[in-house]
């Protein structure tokens, strides 16, 4: 067939659109000209979403990719457009988010001469991306692109990085477009599954934690049928709450910061662990202490798409390279063994509806109830984010997730990441309700992204939680240092005035009983919206206080 001739910049939107890319991240730049006049033809089907600054642009693309499970697109200019948009790159790397990041690159005519800008993306990016690579010809593009998607979406999912030099966006070349990429997953063997079987007949206190990326519905409901025909209880991995119903009579709690000191209990006694996905990480894993490494007390059965990951840092009895679709079916299908362990998976979801119930909270802002407030008042469909810091505890431990892809959140513990993911998700599911809460210090990171909201009216309601520090570097220097408060103190905008000024609808609450009523106000007024709390700096989580911290400490 023959192929028609274009230039770089076009057949790599035509790459975008074959491979089904219908929203898209950036910030401009020109480096990158020619790829933007190309998407001027393509607005029809690819919606470009410009951003206010690279870091939030990327972070959008992330949030989208964890939201869909398809690849999120990121557009930046060279040299400070890609360092901003790094840490988006670093966070889709340790949430295992599909991704690829289009960087604009000097001309390779000037390349290697320290110009304009010029930075080595295969340097910059190599630690923290699957592939980094530089689309040097505009005949490879088709190829390169295919590439990038299939990398993005195939074992463990993650990042990619492409270089665009200036002067190949420009070449005009005849190229046929390359065909729709294919997810391949790994699927488990029956001797997997056969032995697996025999290690759950022979525990008596097993406990499951789901976790990771690739998850999808069918996935989301093999695993809880698994669960239903072994009576198995069930605590997901940090920040993956929302790969099982956490209103199941199997929901044991969430396995991460902030952790239930009866589940972590639980943990430790349980005589079989079937991780399936997480990749056991520093906060799943407590540090390393719930299960030891290299050698953990519990049996251990760690199910993983990337088999790199598997063996890295904990010897399991049984290593399983399989993805989560793949591996829920395999268990939904297997013959159910008779439980022993009724009691143990009552008593773990009695252990998790107990904690759910808020404790005393100094101050006239009750945070905690006015999460429980919001959390029984919203659609089950309702999508949370939220960046990183202590804030995030009251949502963690008093939100329940009963719909699969209602949390984002970043595993990486990167700040500014829930205001530019609401954005994300409100344009791309605009039908859903979206709350995006934020610290104040987390805000202040990527607060201009409602700004974005704000142009594209994403009905975004924004909450931001003002107690004028960074509480959780206050919280270990109080802790390790204390009586020598240095650093963590934060001087604040009127965050209610500020989101007036870029448009939104805007409201401060004080105390607890003002929180509902500026809630709904914000929901009716037809804008996104924005609502600060300021709450006690002494309510520092949702089991401790500053003063009692300092005490102990003393």
């Amino acid at each position: 067939m023959d192929a028609p001739a274009r230039n770089g910049g076009r057949i790599l939107v035509d790459q975008l659109r074959v491979h089904g890319t219908d929203l898209a991240f950036c910030v401009p730049g020109e480096s990158y000209l020619a790829v933007l006049d190309a998407l001027y033809d393509a607005r029809d089907a690819i919606r470009l979403i410009v951003a206010r600054q690279d870091g939030g642009a990327a972070y959008m693309a992330e949030a989208y990719g964890k939201l869909t499970g398809r690849p999120g697109i990121c557009f930046v200019t060279r040299g400070p457009g890609a360092t901003n948009a790094s840490i988006a790159v670093h966070t889709a790397q340790q949430d295992s988010t599909p991704m690829i990041l289009f960087v604009g690159q000097v001309g390779t005519d000037f390349v290697e001469r320290e110009a304009f800008q010029e930075i080595d993306y295969r340097r910059m990016f190599g630690s923290i991306a699957k592939w980094v690579a530089s689309i040097d010809r505009a005949d490879r593009i088709p190829e390169l692109v295919s590439h990038a998607y299939h990398l993005a979406m195939s074992g463990r999912r993650g990042p990619v990085v492409l270089a665009l030099p200036e002067d190949m966006l420009v070449q005009t070349v005849a190229v046929r477009d390359a065909a729709p990429y294919q997810v391949v997953e790994a699927h488990p063997g029956a001797a997997d599954a056969g032995r697996l079987r025999e290690m759950l007949a022979a525990a008596a206190r097993p406990f499951v934690m789901p976790g990771g990326s690739g998850w999808t519905p069918q996935a989301v409901a093999d695993l809880q049928a698994f669960a239903e025909a072994n009576d198995l209880p069930v605590g997901c991995a940090f920040r993956f709450q929302d790969v099982f119903d956490n209103r199941h009579p199997n929901y044991a709690g969430d396995v991460g910061i902030g952790l239930n000191p009866k589940l972590a209990q639980r943990v430790k006694e349980a005589d079989l662990v079937l991780a399936l996905g997480p990749r056991l990480g520093e906060m799943t894993t407590g540090g390393y202490t719930l299960l030891q490494a290299p050698r953990p007390a519990q049996r251990l059965v760690h199910v993983h798409a990337g088999a790199e990951e598997l063996g890295r840092v904990y010897q399991a009895d049984l290593l399983i390279n399989a993805g989560p679709g793949p591996m829920a079916a395999a268990l939904a299908a297997m013959d159910p063994v008779v439980p022993r362990w009724r009691d143990w998976t009552r008593a773990a979801n009695a252990d998790y509806r107990a904690n759910l119930e808020p404790g005393p909270m100094p101050g006239a802002v009750d945070y905690g109830r006015i999460v429980c407030a919001l959390r029984d008042a919203l659609p089950p469909d309702t999508i949370v984010t939220t960046g990183a810091g202590n804030y995030t505890g009251w949502v963690h431990r008093y939100w329940q997730h009963s719909v699969f892809r209602t949390q984002l959140s970043p595993t990486s513990g990167a700040m500014g990441y829930g205001v530019p993911a609401a954005v994300a998700a409100k344009l791309a599911a605009p039908e859903r309700t979206v709350v995006s809460f934020n610290g104040d210090g987390c805000f202040l990171m990527n607060g201009q992204e409602i700004a974005t909201a704000a142009q594209y009216d994403a009905r975004v309601i924004f909450i931001v939680v003002n107690n004028g520090l960074y509480g959780t570097i206050r919280m270990h220097q109080e802790r390790d240092y204390p009586a020598r408060v240095y650093a963590t103190a934060l001087a604040n905008p009127d965050f209610a005035a500020l989101a007036r000024a870029y448009g939104l609808h805007g409201e401060l609450v004080e105390e607890t009983a003002a929180f509902m009523p500026a809630f709904e106000r914000s929901r009716a007024s037809g804008r996104p919206a924005l609502i600060e709390l300021r709450i006690d700096p002494d309510a520092i989580t949702t089991r401790t206080t500053l003063s009692a911290i300092r005490a102990r400490s003393r």
